[in-house]
């Protein structure tokens, strides 16, 4: 596994040159530079290179991870002097084993899937504990979104036995799914669970080929916009007693508004539950790296807010908030800065 994460690194970084391929969700969708990722960021003042390079695992290029890693490699390379190559990959758990294995130094993460790789639960309960990574900071919301173009599914509950999308097994998506499903006392076995990227969901629920699909993402997330653009879409809510089962169970889930308007032809909120999307890095990086990297986001996160829509939510209280592993000691020195004490070990 760790060879063949390697060469789908040295591929991706082989590539980073040239345009990026199309979505597969995979890690050999390619990849992009920090160099082509946001116009705006290249305003301001910019700082000589030092020669160090990095690779940041993130996730489907239809999704946020993608997106906003981008955003962010674009503000390391020019506020901190880092080049970054930008990866698509199959998300959390990829990003944590690529960073195990020496293939990525950065990766975006679900939180909830941050616990299960430092406590070898769930998603690592066969791999068992993985810890060679440390917290950065928190980025932004990442929200449950359970998304059908059939009008008769109102709940979660009416998932049974409809052919649903629940992301790859043993990935966040995954267990997000599963625990949604349990708490409307349904099972896997319950339903016809496919596992697929949220491009490949996205157009099987265009073609009728699934009922439903779990997304789980920053709002609005493309490949949801893609789909309401054309299509009927409903976000079912995840809320009242459901929800509160699920983060009686799940300390790391929080609740969350999605508000109308956040899709097209969405005309009320939608209530559901939320992780948080965290930037991880190497536990081997070096102290002054991580710090100058840490300082490079939240710095500028008006800057980066102006090129994404998340950048909005690059506060010091959401970078430190909530986190179920240490941060890296650079991370810490800034956010000490700060004013705000986060624990390293």
């Amino acid at each position: 596994m760790k060879k063949l994460l390697s060469i789908v690194a040295a591929a991706a970084m082989a590539f980073s040159l040239a345009a990026c391929g199309t979505d597969s969700g995979t890690a050999s969708e390619g990849s992009v530079t920090a160099e082509g990722s946001a116009s705006q960021a290249e305003v301001g003042e910019t700082v000589a290179p030092t020669g160090q390079r990095m690779t940041m695992g993130t996730g489907g290029t239809s999704g946020t991870y993608y997106a906003f890693g981008g955003v962010l490699g674009q503000y390391i390379k020019n506020k901190a002097g880092i080049d970054i190559t930008v990866v698509a990959t199959d998300g959390s758990k990829s990003n944590i084993q690529g960073i195990d294995a020496g293939d990525y130094q950065l990766g975006t993460v679900q939180s909830d899937v941050i616990a299960y790789a430092w406590d070898g639960t769930k998603a690592f309960e066969n791999d068992g504990p993985v810890q060679n990574f440390r917290i950065i900071g928190g980025l932004y919301a990442e929200t449950v979104q359970l998304v059908t173009l059939n009008p008769d599914i109102k709940t979660a509950a009416d998932l049974k036995g409809k052919s649903v999308s629940i992301g790859a097994p043993g990935s966040g998506v995954y267990f997000n799914a599963i625990d949604v499903l349990n708490a409307a006392g349904l099972t896997e076995d319950d339903i016809k669970p496919q596992y697929l990227s949220f491009a490949d969901s996205a157009e099987g629920l265009k073609d009728g080929k699934i009922d439903a699909a779990f997304i789980v993402a920053g709002a609005p997330t493309p490949a949801i916009t893609e789909i309401a653009t054309s299509n009927d879409v409903t976000l079912v809510p995840i809320d009242g007693e459901m929800a509160d089962t699920i983060l009686a169970d799940c300390p790391y889930y929080t609740t969350l508004t999605i508000p109308a308007g956040t899709y097209p032809g969405q005309d009320e909120d939608v209530e559901t539950i939320t992780i948080k999307a965290t930037l991880i890095v190497s536990a081997d990086a070096d102290e002054d790296t991580v710090y100058n990297i840490t300082k490079a986001i939240y710095d500028n996160a008006d800057s980066i807010a102006a090129e994404h829509s998340k950048g909005a939510e690059l506060t010091i209280e959401n970078a430190t908030s909530g986190m179920t592993a240490p941060f890296h000691s650079g991370a810490a020195k800034y956010f000490e800065e700060q004013g705000v004490t986060v624990e390293t070990e």
